[in-house]
Order: structure tokens, then C-alpha cells, then sequence
């Protein structure tokens, strides 16, 4: 078995285990958010990390009506400056801790007065030690250089802190069986092995999702570029439609994340145009009515609620991207040219 099956499979476990083992770590962080009472949250993040940041923009906009921004860590680095953060809840996240940009991001808004938390998979490492609080991701060592139990628990780490902080009962409720939808996305994409042959000669693609799976379209998107070095790119259908639409031609490949919820009706319709357009739809979801627009349909769980539909959505996007890049013969743990740890400054 590879590394990265190997942590494809531990998911459930792991998120089982984070929820457990760190909610009382986020009760401390949701308590300081409470009395600090932010006036934005502002998040420095890079390349995975950056799409759990995406996440983390509509859950805490929607449910803790908090606006969310996205860092630009150069300005504090190459450019020597930084934004006035005192009045901020200023969240860095990264898998290892050790971008220098990042951490520098944390940096600055501490020495500032801001509210600091970072989310990492090493309480010891430089991003850890900066920021006031922190939230262990607890997954254990990452082996395979592309990152997938590690963002899943990026994801579980936000939508534990964005519950703790609004004290919702539903929602820790639904929080507490995610490792079980986890487990069944697993079950539910055990197919793709059998079909990604398919998509082998593929040299070009996009990934479209809208609202809370925003995120997962990068992250897929990112997950197929790593592993089988094909140009592809994620977008949200809104900003899709605002021109890359002309790209579409017949035998398009076009990977639509379509989980039940508000963006279904429009997703709905964006799936209809592109099947006039004769396009190669693959499509995740749990409404069976959207599947049927699917040349190679992704099933999630039924019961799956839309705002944790990014933690079980991106899973058949990793198993998709894992069997393609075997299938073009490629090295799933060591893909060319990448480290595990990327340190940018």
C-alpha cells in the first residue's frame, strides 16, 4: 500500500480523534474570541493551507457573521510592512509551521495586540511557538509529500473552532458524526479505482464548486496538479461563467462538486449548460438527481449537511487524483520536483 492510501484511509480516525482530543483547546480559544470580540478575522496560509483558509471564510462568514480575510504574508516579508491587525483575530495555518511568511504574519499582529491562534500539525514548530493559541491538527506523521489527512483535519480543526465559538447545539450535533460520513465516502468512492483508467491521456481540466466548496475545488484541483502533472485549474461556477466558460468543447472534463444546499439550484443549471455543451462531467454529490448529469458520478453521503460537505467532498477528489497519477505511471508519494515542507519567505 502507498503512504498515500494509507492516510486517505486514516481520515475518519483522525478527525474522530481531533474532535475529541482538542476541544477543549478550542473551548479556550472560542472563550478569548468572545472577550477579545474581534473586529475581522484575518488568516495567512499557503498552498493547502490557503484552500482551508477558503473554508474557513464562509464558515465563520456565515455562521459566526465574522468577515474573513485571506493574508498577504510578502507584505510582511518582502515588503518589510504590515496592515494595522490590533483589532483582528489573526489565524495562521500551516501543515509543518516552519513558512517563514506565515509565521511572520502571526508575528506582527501579536506584537500589535491582536488575538493570535495558529492551526498546525507540530505544537513545537515556529508558527506554533508565535501565535497565543494553538490548535494541534494531531494526525500523526504526513509521509506522502501531497497533503490529504492533514487538510481534512485543517477543515475539522476550523469547523470545531467556528462550533465552539457560536455554542449551536445542531451544529455539534452534525460536527460529531462527520467522522462517520468520512467513513462512508471512503466506502462510496471505492469505484474510481475501476474507472480512472478512463481519464488516463487527460491533459487539461477544471474543477468548479460554489459556496462552502469553494475550497474543495482548489484542493482537488491542486491534489490532480501534483500528482499527474495535468494543467487544470478550480474555479467557482460564478466566476466560471464570467468568461473560462469558451473553453468548454465536447469531451471537456469538468469536475463539479454539487453537494445538497443553496448552491444546488445553480449548480443544477451550470451542469445543464455544460451537457449541451457535450462536455465530460464528473460530479460530486449526494443528490442522485445530479448525478445523473455525471459521465462518472462521485456519491457522497445522503445525510451529509452542506457546510461539512468540504470535509467528505474532497475525498473522491483524492482518491480520483491518487488513481490517475498510477495510471499514468507516476510516483503518488514523491511526486517530481516537491518537498514536503515548503518554506517561503
Amino acid at each position: 500500500m502507498f503512504h498515500i492510501e494509507r492516510e486517505i484511509a486514516e481520515q475518519p480516525e483522525i478527525i474522530n480523534n481531533l474532535l475529541e482530543r482538542e476541544a477543549e483547546t478550542a473551548q479556550r480559544i472560542a472563550t478569548a474570541i468572545r472577550q477579545f470580540n474581534p473586529a475581522y478575522m484575518y488568516i495567512a496560509a499557503r498552498g493547502t493551507s490557503d484552500n482551508a483558509a477558503r473554508y474557513a471564510q464562509y464558515l465563520f462568514g456565515i455562521h459566526a457573521r465574522m468577515p474573513v480575510a485571506l493574508a498577504t504574508p510578502s507584505v510582511h516579508t518582502l515588503y518589510q510592512t504590515s496592515p494595522d491587525l490590533s483589532r483582528g483575530l489573526v489565524v495562521g495555518i500551516s501543515q509543518s509551521g516552519k513558512s517563514e511568511d506565515v509565521c511572520k504574519v502571526i508575528e506582527d499582529a501579536r506584537q500589535q495586540g491582536a488575538l493570535t491562534v495558529s492551526i498546525t500539525n507540530d505544537p513545537s514548530s515556529p508558527l506554533a511557538q508565535a501565535a497565543e493559541f494553538h490548535l494541534n491538527l494531531l494526525t500523526g506523521k504526513e509521509i506522502s509529500v501531497a497533503a490529504t489527512k492533514t487538510y481534512t483535519a485543517q477543515l475539522t480543526a476550523i469547523a470545531l473552532l467556528m462550533t465552539t465559538l457560536v455554542d449551536r447545539p445542531e451544529l455539534k450535533s452534525e460536527l460529531a458524526n462527520l467522522p462517520g460520513y468520512v467513513r462512508e465516502t471512503l466506502t462510496r468512492s471505492e469505484p474510481i479505482a475501476s474507472w480512472a483508467q478512463r481519464y488516463r491521456y487527460m491533459e487539461r481540466f477544471v474543477t468548479i464548486g460554489r459556496g462552502y466548496n469553494y475550497c474543495t475545488a482548489f484542493e482537488i484541483s491542486l491534489k490532480i496538479k501534483e500528482l499527474c502533472y495535468i494543467v487544470g485549474e478550480g474555479y467557482s461556477e460564478a466566476d466560471f461563467r464570467h468568461g473560462p466558460f469558451a473553453l468548454i468543447d465536447p469531451g471537456f472534463p469538468v469536475i463539479v462538486v454539487a453537494p445538497t444546499g443553496l448552491t444546488q439550484p445553480i449548480l443544477t443549471d451550470f451542469l445543464t449548460k455544460l451537457a449541451e455543451r457535450k462536455a465530460e462531467a464528473l460530479v460530486i454529490s449526494n443528490d442522485d438527481d445530479i448525478l445523473k448529469y455525471a459521465r462518472k458520478p462521485m456519491p457522497l453521503p445522503h445525510a451529509v449537511p452542506e457546510w461539512l460537505s468540504p470535509i467528505t467532498a474532497v475525498v473522491p477528489g483524492q482518491i480520483f487524483a491518487m488513481h490517475l497519477a498510477l495510471e499514468k505511471g507516476h510516483e503518488v508519494d514523491q511526486p517530481r520536483g516537491l518537498n514536503k515542507v515548503t518554506v517561503t519567505r
